[in-house]
C-alpha cells in the first residue's frame, strides 16, 4: 500500500501550480475541469512518490487553522530533496524570494533534516534530507 496523492483545495490554481512547478521541479498535467462538480484540478506529479492534486472550486470556506498555532487533522507534507545542502539552499531561496519560512533549517530529534515554509497558500510544506 502507498500514498497515491495528497488533495489541496485552492484560492488560486494557477499560482498554486507555478509555485510547486517552480521551487520543487513538479510537473503539472493539463487542466482538468469536472463542469458537472464545477470544479478544476492539476495532478503534480515529481521525481517519485505521490502526486498532488491542487483543486479550485466557488464555495469552499476558508480553512480555519492558524500558520504558527496547530490543529488536528492533516498539518503538512514534506517534499524530500535529498541533502541537508538542499535544504539549506532552498529554504534561503525561498525566503529571499518573499515565502513565508516557519521553522528554519535543524536536525530534528528523529534524525530528520528539515526546514518548514508556507506555500502561497500558507499550506505547510517541510523541506527535507
Amino acid at each position: 500500500m502507498f500514498i497515491e496523492h495528497i488533495a489541496i483545495w485552492c484560492n488560486n490554481l494557477e499560482e498554486m501550480k507555478a509555485f510547486y512547478c517552480k521551487w520543487f521541479n513538479a510537473t503539472a498535467n493539463n487542466i482538468y475541469h469536472n463542469h458537472a462538480k464545477k470544479y478544476a484540478s492539476y495532478f503534480l506529479s515529481f521525481e517519485q512518490g505521490a502526486r498532488l492534486e491542487l483543486m479550485q472550486m466557488e464555495g469552499i470556506p476558508e480553512n480555519a487553522n492558524n500558520i504558527i498555532k496547530q490543529y488536528k487533522g492533516l498539518i503538512h507534507f514534506a517534499l524530500c530533496v535529498k541533502t541537508k545542502e538542499a535544504v539549506d539552499e532552498l529554504t534561503e531561496n525561498l525566503r529571499n524570494a518573499g515565502h513565508t519560512v516557519v521553522g528554519e533549517p535543524r536536525t530534528t530529534g528523529d534524525g530528520y533534516y528539515e526546514s518548514v515554509v508556507l506555500d502561497p497558500e500558507e499550506n505547510r510544506i517541510e523541506i527535507t534530507a
